[in-house]
């Protein structure tokens, strides 16, 4: 009897390769639980109709890769192929958009039918993060430093941070005419697939990988060009938020991410140690997904990394860190504080404490209300005044919001000596 084998691209973890997946995975949540991160999880199939309406029909992802078929109440069902339009959908489904903002993630197998290579199979392991509810482009730069900081103290070496901003969807829709416009005159040297693309998706030709292509476009009009002076000062706070926070990165205008639902803010994280596969953390602003799936318009960005080509470039994991369950919670308000307070919450999460910025910009009382709430036992507060002293205030909220007795107010380093 021939022996059974498995599909093609669907790969079994043995019990040599689950340690390193599990120490991904620890170090993953114990990110999530120091940014108050919650875990939800939705499932493998779901309705078919779902990644048409929210991936969007002219990608490769749904026109060409997904796993669909009719099960036996003749329903078309789908094995889900990315995570954000599941995560949105349950976010809707049961009412946690009316409840506020969300802060969620999830990880688990998605599927796809592609070519199987290292690092890139037809079942394959996500991780990712989804914040719901946040427009302000310091929910961009909280996002995006939570990815980085995560992939850095996985051990990975040679990373880059690539940004991009789409605009909204009358940026693109201008931008879409003038490119089609270009790609008209030039169709002729245009590569295969991306002639096939300039009827269905022109903006994905300019992720093409085709060499000649990719000569071609340097000379193309790019989306900066068609970007309004709101979108363009939105781009300009999320370079400057990154900057306050060092973490270094460069702008593509080539970088438009493989989903139609993307606005605004699109990046990946990239690395050399993995040849082709370069990318190992990409995501991005979808502020009209919500709205698009039945809900209500609701800003969000999210990101997830490819658990297989992370996987691939960790040889060993540093010893397991401990790490604290007394809560942080950051309260802040001010041009200057808001900015202030991204970094003292990073330098916090950094030393492994756990860690809620509020992201609101409401009245101080509003946010140390949250904070109780929250579970924290500090709050730290930082005010412009607090700035300008080099100091922010430490609140113990165990003492209750009304006294005073138990709040100091105290320098960044003795702070974070504080919280070692």
């Amino acid at each position: 009897m021939e022996k059974l084998q498995g599909l093609r691209g669907m790969v079994d973890l043995l019990p040599d390769q689950i340690t390193l997946w599990q120490k991904i995975e620890e170090t993953a949540r114990r990110h999530f639980k120091q940014a108050a991160i919650s875990e939800i999880r939705t499932p493998l199939l779901e309705a078919t109709e779902l990644f048409s309406r929210g991936v969007g029909e002219s990608t490769d992802v749904v026109s060409k890769e997904m796993y669909s078929f009719l099960d036996k109440g003749e329903r078309n069902c789908t094995l889900r192929p990315e995570g954000t339009a599941s995560v949105v959908r349950a976010a809707i489904q049961h009412g946690l958009i009316s409840q506020g903002p969300q802060r969620l993630w999830y990880s688990g197998p998605m599927f796809r039918y592609e070519r199987p290579q290292a690092g890139r199979q037809r079942q394959f392991h996500q991780i990712g993060v989804e914040f719901l509810g946040f427009v302000e482009p310091r929910s961009d730069i909280e996002a995006i430093q939570l990815a980085w900081d995560l992939l850095k103290d996985t051990q990975v070496k040679n990373l880059t941070l690539e940004l991009n901003s789409l605009g909204d969807s009358s940026d693109r829709k201008m931008y879409r005419q003038t490119l089609i416009k270009w790609l008209e005159g030039h169709s002729q040297q245009l590569d295969e697939d991306s002639q096939h693309r300039l009827k269905t998706n022109p903006l994905r030709i300019l992720d093409s990988k085709h060499p000649s292509t990719k000569a071609l476009l340097q000379e193309a009009p790019i989306l900066k060009n068609s970007l309004s002076r709101e979108s363009l000062e939105r781009f300009e706070k999320v370079q400057i938020g990154l900057d306050e926070l060092g973490i270094p990165y460069t702008v593509n205008p080539f970088l438009v991410r493989g989903l139609d639902y993307y606005s605004h803010t699109a990046f990946e994280i990239t690395t050399t140690e993995l040849g082709a596969q370069a990318t190992i953390c990409g995501g991005g602003r979808y502020d009209d997904l919500i709205k698009q799936l039945g809900g209500p318009s609701t800003p969000a960005i999210g990101w997830a990394i490819g658990m297989e080509r992370l996987a691939l470039l960790i040889a060993q994991f540093a010893e397991k860190k401990t790490h604290r369950e007394q809560k942080i919670y950051v309260v802040n308000r001010g041009e200057s504080a808001e900015s202030f307070a991204l970094m003292v919450t990073r330098n916090l999460r950094l030393k492994e404490n756990i860690v809620e910025i509020d992201l609101s910009g409401a009245s101080f009382s509003k946010q140390l209300k949250r904070a109780d709430r929250s579970g924290a036992r500090w709050a730290i507060i930082i005010g412009d005044s607090e700035v300008q002293q080099g100091k922010v205030i430490l609140k113990d909220l165990r003492s209750g919001l009304e006294k005073i007795a138990k709040e100091e107010r105290i320098n960044l380093d003795t702070l974070l000596k504080r919280f070692v």
